[in-house]
């Protein structure tokens, strides 16, 4: 490692391009950690950020494209004739490349975080005959992710970055497996989606026989159901993670980074980020939701059982848990007296869950996808900046705000799951016999 780092002091940005070209080729070069070391050299002044990230990127996406033609001039004959010895024949083949071609191009932008899958990526997409406009757009866009993301790092956390850089690869490497699953998931439910609704058909004692009526209903009720399960293995994670004190590392790369990025400057602009969480706006919010319910709402009295059920009920479990969580963990960081129990974060949790069931109750009523989108984009800056305006004042460690955005996640996501079941399940019963073959 010493040899490389030498090389890159002396090299600069030949040892930066070349490295990173070769590593996706599949050599074996730690090009996160020379692109980190190119950020601490940017910090000290011995290289240039926006010239280092275009290296970097240039080179990358040079070994991606080397390693797609070799994959394309190369791979498929070898599997035509050689593949069924490992069960991947020609037919297997065709199956693969006819689903990567729809559904693979957007893995290339992940997969740059993930050690191995990275340097496989661009042989298979020339095996596949991915087309080459389509992969160069996903493959370069992540490229540039990928090494912008590293270099900026490295500038940002400066002499501290070699202390540090096992975390980040291990936390970018986590969330892009959380992302990969969630891809997964997404591509399983649509491909399966026929099975999973007939069996929550008859889950429901109403057999499959009225299948085509209610389809959107249903296919909600499954992509929530993978939602819920997904918050609850992460929250099942935190909580093992939480009572084995492991979150130390985590808070102080997060406490290290979050001043970098947000100087004194922000200090006004997180005030009022913080005022999202207040109990006004809170309450304004619910009720809000509550007109809304009233003049949009379908089912009205069975929306506005839920919203009652998720701010009392919400209230007495983030209460709860966090009583409990207080009295199993032994050791607390040092916060606000006022802040009784940290873990989870009430503020994020309570955030995530109103915000969240009232952009749900606005999009499950408006049929307009591109104010849709915009209501989840600014639902979600609204829910990550009342955290990360904890974070800044020193009021919670990150830790604790995260965990809120996961147990909030579970409490949300379980309500609506049950709103939706239930919505269904009253929609069959009162369905006429005559509508079963609409």
């Amino acid at each position: 490692m010493q040899l490389l780092t030498g090389l890159i002091e002396h090299f600069g940005y030949t040892v930066l391009f070349m490295s990173l070209m070769l590593e996706l080729i599949a050599l074996p070069l730690p090009g996160e950690f020379l692109m980190g070391y190119a950020g601490v050299l940017v910090f000290q002044g011995k290289m240039n950020w926006t010239v280092s990230i275009l290296i970097a990127g240039t080179g990358s996406c040079t070994g991606m494209t080397l390693s797609y033609l070799i994959g394309h001039k190369l791979g498929a004959p070898f599997f035509y004739k050689h593949g069924h010895r490992i069960h991947f024949g020609p037919e297997r083949l065709e199956k693969t490349s006819s689903w990567f071609k729809r559904h693979g191009n957007k893995l290339l932008i992940i997969a740059y975080f993930i050690p191995g899958i990275r340097h496989v990526t661009g042989y298979f997409s020339g095996i596949t005959r991915l087309r080459f406009s389509t992969y160069s757009i996903y493959a370069f866009t992540g490229a540039f992710i990928w090494t912008s993301t590293f270099i900026s790092l490295g500038k940002l956390l400066g002499p501290q970055w070699e202390q540090f850089h096992t975390s980040i690869k291990k936390y970018l490497l986590l969330g892009s497996i959380f992302l990969l699953i969630i891809f997964t998931m997404g591509y399983l439910l649509k491909t399966y989606k026929l099975k999973i609704k007939v069996l929550l058909l008859l889950g429901l004692g109403k057999g499959a026989q009225r299948f085509q009526s209610l389809r959107r209903l249903r296919f909600l009720i499954g992509a929530i159901t993978v939602i819920f399960l997904t918050f609850v293995i992460i929250m099942g994670s935190l909580i093992e993670n939480y009572l084995n004190n492991e979150f130390k590392q985590f808070d102080d790369l997060v406490m290290t980074l979050i001043p970098l990025i947000f100087n004194e400057k922000w200090g006004v602009w997180m005030k009022y980020f913080g005022m999202f969480s207040s109990v006004k706006a809170l309450i304004s919010l619910v009720v809000f939701s509550v007109i809304w319910i009233l003049i949009r709402g379908t089912e009205k009295r069975i929306e506005s059982s839920f919203l009652l059920i998720i701010v009392i009920g919400g209230e007495i479990y983030e209460e709860g848990i966090r009583r409990l969580f207080h009295h199993l963990h032994p050791v607390h960081a040092l916060l606000p007296k006022y802040v009784l129990y940290p873990f989870p974060s009430e503020q994020t949790l309570t955030a995530f869950v109103l915000y969240g069931f009232s952009a749900y109750l606005l999009i499950r009523h408006l049929k307009k996808g591109a104010f849709n989108i915009l209501i989840i984009i600014m639902t979600g800056i609204t829910i990550m900046m009342v955290g990360l305006s904890r974070i800044y004042f020193l009021q919670q460690s990150p830790s604790d705000v995260v965990a809120g955005y996961v147990f909030g996640g579970v409490w949300l996501s379980l309500n609506i799951l049950i709103l939706e079941v239930f919505r269904f399940s009253h929609k069959l019963g009162n369905m006429p016999d005559f509508e079963a073959g609409e």
